[in-house]
């Protein structure tokens, strides 16, 4: 706010400068043309004179026959002008400057308020008003209105048709090929995706492959293991040392101690948590909704300074959840599918110990945690993904269409933006119809059994609805007032024309 209110001082005192600029040509064209009609006048007093001598010679028969030589100081006699009586009239004063030889921004800052001091430049006007002409001012106006506020939609029914259209198409998807983990027909792609994906980073890394017999990816799994080694993966409550928590964690066993740890979160959150408990030999858990925090045994991270060792805690970070995404090497080599680890941000389920559900009362945060044993981790989160995003693509696709089709629109304004109201309505209407059709079917398959429906209930389409409801309610809200982001988008791209354009001149 300093640096925008120093360049708006700095853009005014340079429109006073024009303006007096300005001004100053207009005294010197109207003194210009004052010397002008004195000129003239003296010209005429002139000839008038030399006809009134004429007269006067002839008149008095006075004769010149021979050129009237006149040298030396006689020509300097006739041609000397007396400068003490020279005198000015209306003289017009030399114009204010603002710079000399300022090499920095602050010294040139320095000028600027010396300047308004000196010519009494006010710089609390609002300097739109005085910087841009009334024209320009009407048409910035016109284009904030049209580009940059909220505004409402105003769909027709053939938009929400389509956008109907397109959430029950992905509400079937994900009722048929997603369902409940280990189930479905996606869920099992998306496992065999991750497995592979773990295998490829392994070979990365020089993983050579499994021994006879034994799994592939359990193989895999176990070389990332070794090689990305953390000091939080207690996996026992009441286990003492490296692998329990000594009764300080409740209900913590190898299925569920990568949601209750909060540095296997895959987000921000966990990697917040993954380097502080490296750096500090601790492990963090969530438990009954409260962060409980162990310490460890002696943990070094490899790095000779304190950026090298964030990198390295980083890195193992990142190569951990490789070693964990698929499930334990253990477990994937008894034939089972193993417990990953959480979907982004699920891990902050724990903290809502609210409500009582099912037979045994439990509070929200253990129905979460129960759910997670039951396989909805990760790998299922991308199953999950698969409808939302084909609703998300459908609909913007058939807006475009529409737009170009049925408005007859260009291409170039087809472009599928969610600052559209229109489409950012039929958004709306298309995950509210995925999120119906996934929860009336959750709600009839479950039985009135919640951990049964909160596995087959969608947790990103759910997530997404809320965004752009979230949208929705704000542009409702905010109808005709400035769009701070779509505003901060138009002077990004301003922005990147001008250094574009400059560097272009430079090369």
């Amino acid at each position: 706010m300093k640096n925008d209110k120093r360049i708006t001082d700095s853009l005014l005192v340079q429109k006073h400068q024009q303006l007096a600029s300005q001004k100053k040509i207009g005294e010197i064209r109207s003194g210009i043309k004052d010397l002008k009609i004195v000129r003239s006048e003296n010209l005429n007093k002139i000839d008038d004179l030399e006809s009134e001598i004429d007269a006067m010679l002839s008149a008095e028969g006075i004769v010149f026959d021979e050129a009237l030589h006149i040298e030396g100081a006689g020509i300097d006699s006739l041609t000397k002008v007396d400068e003490d009586k020279i005198y000015f009239e209306n003289k017009i004063s030399a114009l204010d400057s603002v710079v000399g030889n300022i090499d920095d921004w602050d010294s040139y800052i320095f000028s600027i308020k010396a300047y308004t001091r000196r010519n009494n430049v006010d710089l609390n006007v609002d300097p739109f008003q005085v910087l841009m002409t009334e024209s320009q001012r009407i048409d910035i106006n016109k284009r904030i209105q049209d580009e940059l506020t909220y505004k409402k939609a105003s769909c027709d029914k053939y938009d929400y048709m389509l956008a109907g259209t397109c959430g029950m198409i992905a509400g079937l998807i994900d009722i048929v090929f997603v369902g409940t983990p280990k189930q479905g027909i996606l869920g099992k792609k998306t496992d065999e995706a991750v497995d592979g994906a773990v295998k490829q980073f392994a070979k990365v890394l020089g993983w050579k492959g499994p021994k006879a017999d034994r799994d592939p990816t359990a193989s895999a799994i176990g070389f990332l293991e070794g090689k990305f080694k953390v000091n939080y993966d207690q996996t026992h409550t009441y286990k003492s040392g490296k692998m329990g928590t000594d009764g300080l964690v409740k209900n913590l066993y190898p299925g569920n101690h990568h949601v209750k740890s909060l540095a296997h979160s895959p987000d921000l959150i966990g990697l917040f948590f993954s380097i502080l408990n490296q750096f500090n030999n601790t492990s963090t858990f969530v438990s009954d909704g409260k962060l409980v925090t162990i310490d460890t045994e002696t943990f070094e991270l490899n790095g000779g300074n304190f950026i090298a060792k964030i990198f390295a805690g980083f890195c193992n970070w990142f190569g951990h959840l490789l070693s964990d995404v698929a499930g334990s090497s253990g477990a994937r080599g008894n034939e089972s599918r193993g417990s990953g680890i959480p979907m982004p941000f699920y891990s902050l389920l724990q903290f809502l110990e609210v409500g009582e559900f099912g037979k045994h009362r439990d509070s929200f945060a253990k129905v979460s945690v129960k759910v997670f044993e039951q396989g909805y981790d990760f790998r299922h989160g991308v199953a999950l993904a698969i409808p939302v995003l084909i609703s998300e693509l459908l609909t913007r696709v058939c807006w475009a269409f529409k737009q170009r089709f049925y408005h007859r629109q260009d291409w170039i304004n087809c472009v599928p933006s969610a600052a559209v109201p229109e489409l950012r309505r039929m958004l709306l209407v298309s995950h509210g119809t995925l999120c119906l059709v996934d929860g009336v079917d959750a709600g009839i398959k479950s039985g009135g059994d919640v951990v049964q429906f909160m596995l087959r209930a969608n947790i990103l389409a759910w997530a997404r609805l809320g965004t752009v409801a979230t949208k929705e309610v704000i542009s409702l809200y905010k109808a005709g007032s400035l769009d701070i982001d779509a505003a901060n988008e138009y002077l990004d791209r301003e922005y990147e024309k001008m250094i574009g354009k400059n560097n272009n001149q430079l090369f």
